[in-house]
């Protein structure tokens, strides 16, 4: 057995069952090993994506994705797809060729210092210099992608280690001997005793929730939590359908992008559970103006989160779901109607009412008519700009639905291979993918990649001829100054449906969208749907 033979029968003991990635001669002997095990293999159309795709297969099924691509440009090019998974606290394994170990360091035909260039934005890196060393690395690899907070491990290995023999050995078994990695699971029992005395005493409690929740697989306990103390639910954009979007206790996103309402309840709560999500500058602009005379706890697995940007009254570090199996074991009382109520009215007298022009397709409704029209179970993906906005303003979540997008990188080109890597992870779920014609046209290309390997995701273009976000942005601070923002009438999307035979739609304005939207999504084969959105429509309004 050679090493190439250990990694694929090592992945295949860690559960691994698809890879997405590109060949080149650096990695060819882990394909070729590959190739003989009973992996699927997801040829994409360039590297980032494949880095996306292996995101939305893990996000899909709460498991470790995994990615492999050859060194030099191949590696290069992974490295944005591993930069938002990690923005995002996304676990995957991602897996370089590289030159001869004799080579590194000399400059030769397609070699970089990829885990140098990645330490940023890993959890961990490997360089293999010892073919031995082969199945405690993919161990602790799959080990520490998965645990504490999540995240990308980076494994570099060199062609000649993967060619090399192997003597036998045997596949390692638990968690991993690490001296350097101890993630803490259980809170503090004497911090969850000072929370649960607080919200004892709180009058207006307030939960926000962030990507951390699905994460951590928390999702039943959260809910029955916030259920059985009558305690209201605001969310970040990662943390969209952590209860439907219709539940009496959830009143909508925070953020500088989110709902009046939620940002009211925010400023007005006097104690706030923020759980699993960071203080970051898109949910909390000014966190110290935000959190001023408030009791401030915050809960992460990542104790670097916690004091980061604010400091909290109490911290807690472990993980969500153990957190919350402790707090359901605790009775206190007030279910807090008054405060309810009010929240009640704030959401009823603040929602947005918008007005498009009716010559193009007003973006907000469409939202709502799209989500109202999916199956029970379905995977919404939004690209990054003002689609992104337009969708997680609108976006109605069901108890079967996923919200996924690119929130803490904001990487354009991220919906279309991440749909499809949700496709090939369930292939029973309706996945959609919501985008931009700017972030259409980084990742178009991979509808060869979903034709080929039979992944039908509906596409949805929301065109109007301009980058809309930076336009938006151009509009309100330069005055109107539009500068290389403009990306014109090209391509014509209806000769890109047919040259990747797919289904194409059009809509010009809101007449017959909802017939329109039930033959998009009607049967199981990939269909662009292009709809024409006001070139001077804003997220913000005017």
């Amino acid at each position: 057995m050679i090493g190439a033979d250990a990694i694929a029968k090592c992945l295949i003991h860690e559960g691994v069952d698809t890879i997405f990635g590109y060949s080149g001669v650096a990695i060819d002997p882990f394909w070729n090993s590959v190739g003989k095990e009973n992996i699927k293999t997801v040829l994409v159309r360039t590297e980032q994506n494949a880095g996306h795709a292996a995101s939305g297969y893990a996000r899909t099924l709460g498991k470790v994705g995994v990615c492999a691509v050859t060194s030099g440009p191949g590696a290069t090019n992974l490295l944005t797809g591993i930069a938002t998974a990690y923005a995002d606290s996304i676990p995957l394994v991602c897996i370089t060729g590289q030159v001869n170990t004799d080579q590194i360091g000399s400059d030769v035909f397609q070699e970089a210092d990829v885990t140098g260039a990645a330490e940023s934005f890993v959890k961990y890196s490997y360089l293999i210099r010892d073919v031995r060393d082969i199945p405690r690395i993919i161990h602790e690899a799959f080990y520490v992608a998965s645990t504490g907070r999540r995240g990308p491990v980076l494994i570099d290995i060199p062609c000649d280690i993967q060619l090399k023999k192997i003597p036998d050995f045997e596949y390692p078994e638990g968690e991993p001997k690490m001296r350097t990695y101890k993630p803490t699971i259980k809170g503090n029992a004497v911090q969850i005793k000072k929370v649960i005395k607080v919200l004892e005493n709180a009058k207006k409690p307030l939960i926000i929730a962030g990507g951390g929740v699905f994460l951590s697989g928390a999702k039943k306990e959260l809910r029955a939590f916030v259920e059985k103390h009558s305690i209201p639910v605001v969310s970040t954009m990662m943390g969209l359908g952590v209860l439907p979007s219709d539940h009496p206790l959830y009143y909508g996103m925070v953020g500088n992008n989110g709902n009046a309402y939620a940002n009211r309840a925010l400023r007005e709560c006097d104690t706030l559970l923020m759980v699993g999500a960071r203080v970051a500058d898109r949910a909390v602009a000014t966190p110290d103006m935000t959190f001023d005379g408030k009791i401030l706890i915050h809960m992460d697995v990542d104790p670097a989160e916690i004091g980061k940007n604010v400091g909290p009254t109490i911290p807690i570090v472990g993980d969500i779901r153990h957190i919350f199996e402790d707090f359901l074991e605790s009775d206190f009382g007030d279910r807090h109607d008054t405060w309810v109520n009010m929240l009640d009215l704030y959401r009823d007298s603040m929602k947005e009412e918008r007005h498009s022009s009716t010559e193009y397709v007003n973006p907000q409704n469409f939202v709502r008519k799209l989500c109202m029209a999916l199956n029970e179970k379905y995977i919404y993906v939004a690209d990054v700009g003002q689609n992104q906005l337009f969708s997680c303003r609108n976006v109605i979540m069901r108890d079967g639905g996923k919200f996924f997008t690119s929130g803490g990188m904001g990487t354009m080109g991220y919906s279309i291979p991440a749909a499809m890597g949700a496709k090939a992870a369930e292939p029973d779920t309706q996945v959609v993918a919501v985008c931009g014609d700017g972030s259409f046209q980084m990742s178009m290309m991979e509808l060869a990649t979903i034709n080929q390997y039979k992944f039908p995701v509906k596409i949805v273009v929301m065109r109007n001829r301009y980058l809309g976000l930076v336009r938006e942005h151009q509009h309100h601070d330069y005055n109107g100054e539009y500068n290389m923002v403009f990306i014109g009438d090209e391509p014509d999307l209806q000769k890109i449906a047919e040259a990747y035979n797919v289904g194409y739609f059009k809509a010009d304005n809101m007449k017959d969208i909802d017939e329109m939207i039930r033959e998009f999504l009607d049967g199981d084969t990939t269909s662009i749907m292009e709809i024409m959105i006001d070139p001077e429509e804003n997220v913000a309004g005017v």
